[in-house]
């Protein structure tokens, strides 16, 4: 199916978010502004483009690649994380006030798609209680090192460059009663020297990329597994992909595609000598 049809909507949310106040990348604070459920009505509308799965990757290039597209797709990404940082950050308030944090945990908007993950995540290394699992980037909802804590056992550590967000995590972890299994680290990638590892993961929203990644490959042997998160195909209009650029000096070894709702492509890397 062509992707044609998707231009006039994408330029309409774009359109959306410049109404709002979001005239440049800059701007995009003007969202505080306005109402969170008001707001999610565009990322329904944005993702219902991204899962659309009978366009394919030569197709989605189309809207991609066009400049006339750049500038749409630049809000539409800037939009798109920072709504996920404001649904991370009101879920994890909202758990440590609340005298049921693991019910307001499985509602939080993308719980599901964590789960499509989780399932892909797990077959790329081996988790389990004798292994260090390593996030980089965690947020203010580690919601990734909560699942392999309760899923596998494994000892995780998130490392957050942001020491407020990293604090809010922290809060959340030990509201829901995971403080003997997950540690924050307040750092950015360098922070990786400093701890005895088996699995490395790259969050998908870890900037920039090139530092991140040149930074890790110093720090990780040809063993270890390196996971991380992009976006392929039509999901590509939430978030730039990775470049092999950008993975200088890495194998791609597994890329799993995402199932169903889920957002992300799971890739398995290994550091080239």
């Amino acid at each position: 199916m062509s992707c044609w049809k998707y231009w006039p909507k994408l330029e309409e949310t774009a359109e959306k978010l410049e109404s709002y106040g979001v005239d440049s990348l800059e701007d995009i604070n003007s969202l505080n502004n306005v109402k969170l459920d008001e707001i999610k009505v565009l990322l329904d509308d944005i993702e219902v483009i991204a899962h659309d799965e009978e366009i394919d990757f030569n197709s989605a290039k189309h809207i991609l690649d066009n400049e006339r597209m750049a500038k749409a797709l630049k809000l539409i990404r800037k939009f798109y994380l920072y709504i996920g940082a404001r649904l991370e950050t009101q879920n994890a308030e909202e758990i440590i006030n609340s005298d049921d944090p693991y019910a307001v945990l499985d509602k939080f908007h993308f719980y599901e798609r964590y789960e499509g993950l989780l399932q892909n995540e797990s077959r790329l290394a081996k988790f389990d209680k004798d292994k260090t699992f390593v996030f980089i980037g965690s947020g203010p909802l580690p919601l990734t090192l909560i699942l392999f804590r309760l899923k596998f056992g494994c000892n995780c550590v998130g490392i957050e460059i942001q020491e407020d967000v990293a604090e809010l995590s922290r809060k959340v972890i030990d509201k829901l009663g995971l403080s003997d299994g997950i540690k924050i680290i307040v750092g950015d990638e360098n922070a990786l020297a400093d701890i005895d590892f088996d699995i490395v993961m790259v969050a998908a929203f870890a900037e920039p990329k090139e530092r991140v990644f040149s930074n890790v490959w110093e720090i990780v042997d040809t063993k270890t597994p390196v996971l991380v998160r992009t976006y392929s195909g039509m999901r590509a209009i939430l978030y730039a992909p990775l470049t092999d650029k950008q993975l200088r000096g890495f194998h791609k070894e597994i890329m799993l595609l995402p199932p169903g709702k889920t957002n992300n492509t799971s890739v398995l890397l290994r550091k080239i000598e």
